[in-house]
């Protein structure tokens, strides 16, 4: 498993404006899932927004993270998106209860 995390550098947004717009566009992530993408956390802070994507692969990932994608969330947003990938081998996972040690 791979983690991707998106930062968009930009003002943050008001809760309620914020979750507007992730259900928005929470769709679109939601018909990933064929392509790999496991979960994604959005985010809204001080250094400005992006999300964590929990993907199958680092493949997966960037076949989602192409030059297209960069434009349109440059277009949208007014700042350049950076992608900071993460391998992750052991997950604790406190509602479960478990920890998980991923093999490969």
């Amino acid at each position: 498993m791979i983690i991707a995390v998106v930062q968009i550098p930009m003002s943050p947004r008001p809760r309620e404006a914020a979750i507007a717009a992730q259900t928005k566009s929470a769709p679109t992530y939601r018909a990933l899932a064929a392509k790999g993408l496991l979960r994604k956390d959005y985010l809204n802070g001080e250094k400005g927004g992006g999300g964590v994507y929990y993907w199958t692969s680092r493949e997966a990932a960037e076949a989602w993270y192409t030059p297209e994608w960069r434009k349109k969330a440059k277009e949208t947003f007014g700042a350049e998106p950076i992608v900071t990938y993460y391998d992750t081998y052991v997950t604790v996972d406190n509602v479960s209860g478990e920890t998980i040690v991923r093999k490969e």
